[in-house]
């Protein structure tokens, strides 16, 4: 018994999932994460380096204990985001909506991290971020820059959302939960 096959059954028993959420600096990431945890986002600044969150979350009458991983963003940080890659289940990738400019680096960071082997099982849900702001591009259209539906290695999903109201983020943790949960958990 291998030590991949362990880790899967101990996951199985205790429902543990460990969720990586990645993206530019300033896309909201934090912000998701405080506002998905029920906790204050008044004053939010920015990750130099990362937040760990575990949340217990119930989906489908199944409870699940949510290990997020918030990294920092900013280009410095980048090329340590593969120290957190291990184990993941899940990626979050926020995409600041409104933030048409850097639109091109935030696809090909994403190329990127979709490329490495450790990441290869994990679901892909995308926060389209920021949708409260009025120059915010639509989800189809963030879908369509960051060319998501060329992506054949891995299961994925895109959602318009906002940090600051929480518009559609419990609706896609449960999204990638569920997805997770399919491929990883022996449901009762």
């Amino acid at each position: 018994m291998g030590l991949h096959t362990i880790l899967k059954k101990m996951k199985q028993k205790e429902h543990e999932v460990r969720l990586l959420m990645l993206g530019l600096d300033n896309a909201g990431k934090t912000t998701v994460v405080k506002q998905f945890c029920g906790e204050d986002i008044s004053t939010i600044s920015p990750t130099y380096g990362f937040n760990i969150k575990t949340v217990e979350h119930e989906v489908d009458n199944h409870e699940y204990r949510l290990n997020i991983w918030d990294v920092g963003g900013q280009s410095s940080l980048r090329s340590y985001w593969r120290n957190y890659f291990e184990c993941t289940d899940g990626l979050i990738w926020v995409v600041d909506s409104a933030d048409v400019d850097r639109l091109r680096d935030c696809r090909q960071e994403l190329r990127k991290l979709l490329e490495e082997e450790r990441l290869a099982g994990a679901t892909l849900l995308v926060f389209a971020n920021k949708q409260d702001l009025p120059e915010a591009l639509s989800a189809e259209q963030i879908r369509d820059v960051l060319e998501l539906n060329e992506l054949k290695t891995h299961h994925w999903y895109i959602l318009p959302c906002s940090a600051v109201t929480g518009q559609n983020l419990i609706a896609g943790i449960d999204w990638l939960i569920r997805d997770i949960a399919a491929r990883i958990f022996i449901l009762e």
